[in-house]
C-alpha cells in the first residue's frame, strides 16, 4: 500500500533540525535519539517511526487530502541508510575519531536536508539503482 509522500518528507525536515542540533552541539545523546528514530523507521516503515506517527496524528489531519503517493520501501531503505549514517556517528562521537562522527553525522544531515528542502530522497535513489541492478531480465 502507497503512502503519503509528505509524511517522509515532513520527517526528513525534523530529522534535519534533530541532526543539525546534534552536529552543532556534539551531543551524543541527541544522536542517539535520531538513531532509535531511524532503527523503527527501518524496522516498521517510515508510518511507524516516531515522525511518521507525528506527521499521521498531529500534521496530516491540519492538510488537504494527499495527491501524491509513494511505495514504502525506497523511504523504509532510506532510514537504514540513515541508521547506518547515525549509527557511525555515534561512535565517532562517543569513543572517537572525532572526524568519523562529524563526518557521518554531517552526511546524514545533507540527505535529511536534500529530501526536506527539495524532496529528494538519496536513500530512495540508492533502493531504486539497487533493484535495477539486482533485477535480472527474464
Amino acid at each position: 500500500m502507497d503512502i503519503d509522500a509528505r509524511g517522509p518528507r515532513f520527517g526528513a525536515a525534523v530529522t534535519t533540525v534533530v541532526l543539525a542540533a546534534a552536529l552543532i552541539t556534539r551531543n551524543p545523546w541527541v544522536l542517539a535519539w535520531q538513531t532509535v528514530v531511524f532503527a523503527l523507521g527501518a524496522a516498521g516503515g517510515v508510518g511507524r517511526s516516531p515522525y511518521g506517527v507525528l506527521f499521521r496524528r498531529l500534521v496530516r489531519p491540519r492538510l488537504g487530502p494527499p495527491t501524491e503517493f509513494e511505495a514504502p520501501e525506497p523511504p523504509r531503505f532510506a532510514q537504514a541508510v540513515g541508521l547506518l549514517f547515525a549509527g557511525l556517528g555515534l561512535v565517532g562521537l562517543t569513543v572517537g575519531p572525532a572526524w568519523l562522527g562529524l563526518g557521518a553525522t554531517g552526511a546524514a544531515l545533507a540527505a535529511a536536508f536534500l529530501n526536506a528542502a527539495f524532496g529528494h530522497c538519496l536513500g530512495c535513489e540508492m533502493y531504486l539503482l539497487l533493484k535495477r541492478v539486482t533485477v535480472r531480465p527474464e
